[in-house]
């Protein structure tokens, strides 16, 4: 018989108040499978919208979602190679990974390099892979091109920042003005405060009516027609979120949901032909079946943060029972960098 373990689980669809630490029997990893005794997990906006009922790639509730975590190897399934028992990992997740323990296939776990620590490695695959995904393997950005990211204070954003300056971008990036300073500092050459001025026009006036290469777009809604018109020729507009689907409210709003997909313009392909643009969608949860790319891209980011070239930022960290305070403080984005749960 199983050994209880901890999970968080979303009772119902809802506000912070249905997130329950509960108790279940601990996964048995399978073949090809090992089993992670979990020590950090990463928390991302996705979380809190299948939270609220907006994310249809997550089962119905009772359920425990996450998509990456770090800990330690307790167990190995029939036929799994390449690690044992006590090896640090840290691993991508197709949801259970917030809980104490989850069982992963081996292709979707790398070894934790020595030296580093289980919560920064919770911080890397969604947040650093997306980023990867969108600037290095599909916008090929080159020195020079100017990249406008979105949310640039959240964990995509920092981690598409750091990949941009490395790759010779000119940057620029929407968030709240208490956060500019940092970004700034950070190597972000133009904060713009979406929150008081229009980015489109703020954007526009910067590159004197130019636009810019690549948008990274997590919003989707009405700011998708301002990015569409901000890209300049052989522009890419990269959309990978819907982040407008929800205003800051704490449960779903069937009203802010509809107005949002009003909103959200329609591309005909002849238009885009005409304009010599392109608007590519990108969810890293539905790539499961490119296990060999993702393992390869996974391995590339471990290596530079083991270079020292990029590093996870980290706002705070929560223990499982007060997930619903991480919760609150992504979904009404007050974290500049990563919130990561942790678990002892």
């Amino acid at each position: 018989m199983s050994a209880a373990m901890r999970r968080l689980v979303i009772t119902r669809h809802g506000g912070p108040e249905v997130l329950q630490v509960q108790e279940a029997a601990e996964p048995v990893p399978g073949p090809g499978e090992i089993r992670i005794r979990v020590r950090a997990a990463g928390l991302n906006f996705a979380d809190v919208l299948a939270r609220i009922g907006l994310y249809p790639d997550a089962p119905p509730p009772p359920v425990t979602v996450g998509y990456e975590v770090a800990g330690v190897v307790d167990a190995v399934g029939p036929g799994a190679r390449g690690f044992r028992e006590g090896d640090r990992v840290v691993a991508l997740t197709r949801f259970g990974g917030q809980a104490e323990a989850v069982a992963v296939p081996v292709e979707q776990a790398i070894h934790l390099p020595g030296g580093k620590d289980f919560v920064e490695g919770a911080a890397l695959p969604v947040n650093y892979l997306t980023a990867f995904l969108m600037l290095e393997r599909l916008a090929t950005i080159r020195p020079g091109d100017r990249v406008l990211i979105h949310g640039a204070g959240g964990g995509v954003g920092l981690a598409a920042l750091q990949i941009a300056r490395a790759l010779g971008a000119e940057t620029f990036g929407t968030a709240s003005p208490s956060k500019h300073a940092r970004l700034r500092e950070l190597g972000l050459d133009h904060p713009i405060d979406y929150r008081n001025r229009d980015f489109e026009a703020e954007v526009r006036r910067i590159t004197g009516g130019r636009g810019v290469d690549v948008i990274l777009d997590p919003i989707s809604g009405a700011a998708t027609r301002k990015n569409y018109r901000l890209l300049a020729p052989m522009g890419r507009l990269f959309l990978f979120g819907v982040s407008s689907y929800n205003r800051g409210t704490r449960k779903r709003s069937l009203v802010d949901t509809l107005r949002a997909l009003l909103q959200t313009p329609i591309f005909h392909p002849i238009a885009l032909m005409n304009a010599n643009k392109g608007v590519i969608g990108v969810n890293l949860g539905r790539l499961w079946g490119e296990k060999e790319r993702l393992r390869a891209m996974f391995e590339e980011l471990c290596a530079r943060w083991v270079e020292g070239r990029i590093r996870p930022v980290i706002d705070t960290t929560y223990p499982l029972e007060r997930a619903a305070a991480a919760h609150e403080r992504i979904q009404e984005r007050q974290n500049f960098g990563k919130v990561v749960l942790t678990i002892d």
